[in-house]
């Protein structure tokens, strides 16, 4: 069986791992048009209302007021600042432009801060909604991303930034854990490609099913 490579970012993994039949449907052929709730809409105004912050200094809206202090206190960390910064791979870990042809893993950092002097990186990202079930994977994942992009680096400390609930979610990588972790992904990723492969997307049953826009799903509550 041909295993055929696939493009893929956390976002895309936990789809595929959340459902095979959801990701297969809404990401590959598209079935469902994308509908913009207003809780993303908030988050895309907040993600760029600290964008601006980052980048221009811009004061931020009134209404984003209660992330200020935490943003005051990451600027005032040593090191480059570069705000919504993109990241991408081949599949063979060469840093590769966002849209080149052959790119196997994409990745942006809403903050992230290269301190050159002391070998070290931070990378945040913001969250809007609850801190109770924390997702360190795409902490994992970032770091990674930015050992590849800047191979100087030899500690990356990184945390999910949970903005409303003013909490984060620490984690730390060293250098020499890279190799391990990109097993990992390589294991998980190469079950998507199995899957587009053989053309088979089998659902997974849970309580999000209830959400799922797959509604000609077996599992759905209005099959």
């Amino acid at each position: 069986m041909e295993i055929k490579p696939v493009t893929w970012s956390h976002s895309s993994l936990k789809d595929y791992e959340g459902c095979a039949r959801r990701y297969h449907n809404v990401r590959i052929l598209k079935k469902y048009p994308f509908e913009e709730t207003e809780q993303i809409r908030y988050g895309k105004e907040l993600h760029s209302a600290a964008e601006n912050y980052v980048k221009n200094n811009t004061p931020i809206p009134s209404q984003f007021n209660y992330m200020k202090p935490t943003l005051e206190a990451l600027m005032r960390k040593p090191g480059q600042k570069l705000a919504e910064h993109q990241m991408a791979l081949t599949v063979d870990l060469k840093v590769c432009d966002w849209f080149a042809k052959d790119v196997w893993v994409r990745g942006m950092a809403d903050l992230l801060i290269v301190d050159d002097d002391n070998l070290t990186a931070w990378v945040v990202d913001y969250k809007t909604g609850n801190d109770k079930y924390p997702d360190r994977d795409q902490l994992t994942l970032m770091s990674l991303m930015v050992f590849a992009h800047f191979p100087h680096i030899r500690q990356v400390n990184s945390a999910l930034l949970f903005v409303v609930k003013n909490s984060m979610v620490k984690a730390k990588m060293t250098y020499d854990e890279q190799d391990q972790a990109w097993w990992d992904y390589r294991q998980r990723v190469g079950r998507i490609e199995a899957s587009s492969s053989a053309n088979v997307w089998n659902p997974s049953q849970s309580p999000l099913c209830n959400w799922c826009p797959c509604t000609d799903c077996e599992h759905h509550p209005r099959h």
